[in-house]
């Protein structure tokens, strides 16, 4: 379970179920807003917030004037995005019955051909949102009042949508979102990663997010969420249906009748994948179900089930999460406990000494600009330090480079903590 401290870290735009069941259990679902909490410690339930004590401690005149910006990607590549609309028709929603078919929202960020200059304009950037998007982010975290929704949505990316792809063949990664928030909440990492040479696909689960911009002008919202907060559903269901889309997405990616025109430019042997709280504990899941997921990384999620007793076949993974007493060794989120020795391959358990639990989103970025509370870790460091050791485990695991910061403590990363329990 997260400590109570982290409830200040919802006010920074990112709220996701980060643990397990059996611990979150005694957390109040209304600690933040009416849908989605920050996850508390067992012992300190979250008390109820009202809808206007966030906004209201957010005084106007620290939102900066300025337009917000992500930090731009480090690697050699520029970067491109394209977004896809997926349809598996084997298989209804979960959690819309009615729906009908599972549907999913992609974003692929990809190495890009560095412009040149002319004949022929730039393609444009890639937006961050929509505003509606934004909006209904912002409403279901107490934040509308503080955060101008346009604001949000508008801030600069460092994509250029549907770019010319660079030359090549480049490992895929597929990143999956906290629960209750969107793909675009992970943006930071995924150019980062393609600026270093990687496919990125972004997933947004359908009915898991607060607010999901599909075809046609539709909005869909987080019907998961009261499935599972209010209807009993186990959360664990979240993470078997995100194995199964990431399945789906790997077999349109990559399979015989690709449905992108990037599809020759990914190296469908080299596959991995990462997420963000229970975006994290479905890489794990995801794992289990699919051998095509050669690499998996929990990125301060609480797992929604055990290993089986073959655990990953041998396959590497990586658990990167808050330096406190819910994720060093022992801590009250028993699941990393539970998990770690069954981890059969390469493994490291990772923690960052003043993080919180959307450290490892953008939300550091949005917080700053937006002049909401922060934790002590500095943006800047929050955003070097996920990028530089999720870039590493990917880099050694899917092009077999040497990476010595994932040996031990570095001089040059002081806040990052390695556990061998």
């Amino acid at each position: 379970m997260v400590t109570r401290t982290r409830t200040a870290t919802a006010v920074a735009l990112l709220c996701a179920l980060a643990l397990p069941v059996s611990t979150a259990a005694t957390a109040s679902a209304s600690a933040v807003a009416p849908r989605l909490s920050a996850p508390s410690s067992p012992s300190v339930p979250a008390p109820a917030a009202p809808r206007s004590s966030v906004a209201s401690s957010v005084p106007a005149a620290f939102v900066s004037a300025a337009r917000a910006e992500l930090p731009a990607p480090t690697g050699p590549y520029a970067v491109g995005s394209s977004v896809l609309h997926l349809v598996d028709r084997s298989r209804p929603d979960p959690w819309v019955r009615e729906a009908g078919a599972r549907e999913l929202m992609v974003t692929l960020h990809y190495p890009a051909a560095r412009h040149s200059g002319p004949p022929g304009p730039r393609p444009a950037p890639a937006p961050y949102a929509t505003t509606e998007e934004a909006r209904l982010l912002l409403r279901g975290l107490n934040l509308e009042q503080a955060v101008p929704a346009a604001r949000l949505a508008e801030m600069r990316t460092h994509s250029r949508r549907d770019a010319r792809p660079a030359r090549g063949r480049h490992p895929l990664v597929l990143l999956s979102p906290g629960f209750g928030v969107s793909r675009y909440t992970l943006t930071h990492l995924a150019e980062d990663l393609a600026g270093r040479g990687y496919v990125v696909a972004s997933v947004d689960h359908a009915y898991e997010s607060l607010g999901t911009a599909m075809p046609g002008g539709r909005v869909l919202t987080c019907e998961a969420c009261t499935a599972v907060e209010e209807g009993g559903v186990d959360e664990s269901l979240v993470a078997a249906t995100r194995a199964d889309d990431m399945s789906f997405v790997i077999d349109r990616l990559t399979g015989c009748h690709a449905v992108t025109k990037y599809a020759a430019m990914i190296d469908k042997r080299r596959i991995g994948m990462a997420g963000h709280s229970i975006g994290g504990a479905a890489a794990a899941t995801a794992m289990v179900a699919d051998r095509r997921i050669g690499a998996g990384i929990n990125m301060d999620g609480g797992f929604q089930e055990e290993l089986p007793s073959g655990g990953l076949g041998g396959r590497p993974f990586m658990m990167l999460g808050t330096d406190d007493a819910v994720h060093r060794p022992g801590g009250s989120d028993t699941s990393w406990n539970t998990v770690w020795p069954a981890l059969d391959g390469w493994k490291r358990w990772l923690t960052v000494a003043g993080s919180e639990h959307f450290t490892f989103s953008d939300s550091p970025v949005i917080s700053r600009h937006f002049g909401l509370p922060q934790p002590p870790l500095p943006a800047d460091r929050a955003v070097a330090i996920t990028r530089t050791y999720v870039a590493a485990f990917l880099d050694v695991h899917l092009r077999g480079m040497d990476r010595p910061v994932l040996d031990g403590p570095t001089a040059a990363q002081p806040e990052v903590r390695f556990h061998r329990p």
